[in-house]
């Protein structure tokens, strides 16, 4: 069972995947840090200075020494909330992530892109019609005479 393993782990499809995982998570790191720092301030700036990935509705009762409006210490300390900023800021993230992964598959693809196929060679039906054919050719007999 030991060695199976071993094969399925070096088979190359694996190793392509392991490798695909890893640079996903540094991607979506990117991808993250492009929609909190860059996307999200700006949409906030377009918005007049809303900070969406603090948006939040509160759903229960605020503890003793935590300003209702800090997202961070009310999430920390556990308070029912709706987080919609959040959640807006990670479909955000989702889509374009989505995004620049189309657009690597599209590059990808036109890059793979082989040539034009091969023309087609004859049929089956037409290699065993020559085939015959041509026996009957060598015994003296005409194409078209059955024996």
């Amino acid at each position: 069972m030991l060695s199976e393993f071993r094969e399925f782990i070096a088979k190359g499809n694996v190793m392509d995947l392991a490798v695909g995982v890893i640079i996903g998570g540094a991607f979506a790191t990117i991808t993250t840090s492009l929609t909190a720092d860059l996307i999200m301030p700006l949409v906030g700036w377009i918005f007049g200075g809303v900070d969406f990935s603090s948006k939040f509705i509160l759903l229960g009762s605020i503890p003793e020494g935590i300003a209702a409006t800090d997202y961070a210490a009310l999430k920390k300390a556990g308070v029912a909330m709706i987080g919609y900023g959040a959640f807006l800021t990670a479909v955000i993230n989702f889509l374009i992530l989505a995004f620049v992964i189309f657009l690597l598959v599209k590059w990808v693809n036109k890059v793979m892109r082989r040539g034009p196929d091969a023309p087609a060679g004859p049929s089956e039906v037409d290699l065993l019609t020559e085939i015959r054919d041509e026996l009957r050719k060598n015994r003296g007999l005409s194409p078209i005479q059955d024996e």
